[in-house]
């Protein structure tokens, strides 16, 4: 059978980790889809830089439209990133009759709904395997390996360069800055890391595999975002002391009231699998009714690996070629006239458990007020830890876990206990997940 033409739209880390992984493994591939899949053409900023793969037989243009609207291309794969030029450049794409594959999360949690729609329209296929973790495949896994199951829930670590931090902030009792630093120096984060520290990035993949999960419309902007720019050394080492690790986390769950969608730090117990991955490593934990419980880790980033990824979108895209467009599977998981826009419920409205460190003068009656506060507002106290034994009225450190409760009723007492004239400074609050 003919060859399948792909044009590359980025020909940076993952671009050249695609060139290298589809040349090296041609024979493989080809058995595998079917037909050869063969770069023709790539859209790079400068055509006469030198690379370290090679491009022959790959016409390289600065000029993005051109691969876009090159006629003998059969298959688009970008991999430039942002939502912005590329958006209109995928949209002309599938006018055009091209298939797409794309690693760029943004793109696909932003605008993911009108490219799908009009994917759907042209009977054209859309992968974005590679916009999710990496080298897991963890899309095509929740979208076809899990599909007999209703998902629960869903944690991911999903953000290598916050997983980095946290990591070197446990194990070495260092400062954000300073491991933020090096992770510039090694290459896991950029030099602006807005992205990545602020947890946008861990955002847009969650939006994804939430999608994916509930069979809802892509929801980015109703994600709550806390990134971990503000984790303290003190706060990972007193979790520590009470059997937990700090960790980054995305997690969507299905509830009664709606579906939660949020990115923020959390306290995991030290026995869970998941608190467990250092590191650049990503991993996803899912609850499904039955097949329970299952990890799946793996790296989140990086040439080859985001390349694998990337390689199989292709590979499944050829295979679909003469498909019936309507039989083949939804982009996200179910059927188009099947996703239910289901409520987002704002952070205020979770139940979770959380961990309090607050500084209070070392005076009888001072905790008896403090745990007549909570027991008003519906908090009950799972247990409490003291550090230092300071004179009278002098401040001490308490720390305080909660029983699990709804974030509101949190915030309502903690506005009373900041008031208190024993209680000095704010109160230092994270949540704490279970993940059960």
């Amino acid at each position: 059978m003919e060859a399948v033409n792909i044009g590359l739209l980025g020909l940076g880390t993952v671009g050249g980790g695609t060139i290298t992984v589809l040349k090296r493994n041609m024979e493989e591939i080809s058995r595998r889809a079917g037909r050869e899949i063969r770069v023709i053409a790539a859209a790079v900023r400068d055509v006469d830089k030198k690379r370290d793969f090679d491009t022959d037989g790959i016409v390289l243009t600065d000029r993005i439209m051109d691969v876009v609207n090159h006629p003998d291309i059969q298959v688009i794969v970008e991999l430039i990133g942002g939502d912005g030029e590329v958006f209109d450049a995928v949209m002309t794409a599938l006018d055009n009759g091209k298939h797409v594959v794309t690693a760029n999360k943004a793109l696909i949690a932003s605008k993911g709904n009108a490219i799908f729609s009009k994917a759907s329209e042209k009977g054209l296929m859309v992968g974005f395997e590679s916009a999710v973790a990496g080298g897991i495949p963890i899309i095509k896994l929740i979208r076809e390996g899990l599909s007999a199951n209703q998902i629960e829930w869903l944690a991911g670590i999903i953000n290598g360069t916050c997983n980095f931090i946290l990591s070197q902030m446990t194990e070495k009792q260092r400062e954000f800055g300073e491991v933020l630093r090096e992770a510039q120096e090694l290459g896991y984060a950029e030099a602006d890391p807005t992205f990545d520290v602020q947890g946008v990035d861990a955002a847009h993949k969650l939006t994804i595999l939430a999608s994916i999960a509930f069979g809802i419309p892509l929801r980015f902007e109703s994600v709550y975002m806390q990134g971990i720019d503000n984790v303290e050394p003190v706060d990972i080492a007193f979790a520590d002391e009470l059997g937990y690790r700090m960790k980054h986390v995305g997690i969507s769950r299905r509830t009664d009231d709606g579906i939660e969608l949020r990115v923020h730090p959390a306290l995991i117990p030290k026995r869970s699998l998941i608190a467990n991955v250092s590191g650049v490593m990503n991993a996803i934990l899912i609850q499904a009714d039955a097949v329970g419980q299952s990890m799946f880790y793996g790296p989140g980033a990086g040439s080859e690996p985001t390349a694998s990824a990337v390689v199989a979108d292709l590979i499944d895209v050829v295979r679909a070629f003469t498909t019936d467009p309507q039989n083949r599977v939804p982009h996200l998981a179910f059927q188009s006239d099947s996703l239910i826009d289901a409520p987002i419920l704002d952070i205020v409205d979770i139940e979770t458990c959380y961990y309090l460190r607050m500084k209070a003068v070392n005076r009888p009656g001072v905790m008896a007020a403090i745990s007549a506060i909570f027991g008003e507002t519906g908090i009950s106290i799972d247990s409490i830890l003291q550090k230092g034994h300071g004179r009278e009225d002098e401040p001490v450190t308490i720390i305080l876990l909660t029983q699990n409760t709804r974030e509101k009723n949190l915030v309502r007492a903690l506005e009373r206990v900041e008031k208190l004239d024993t209680v000095r400074d704010k109160v230092v609050w994270i949540r704490v997940e279970q993940l059960s």
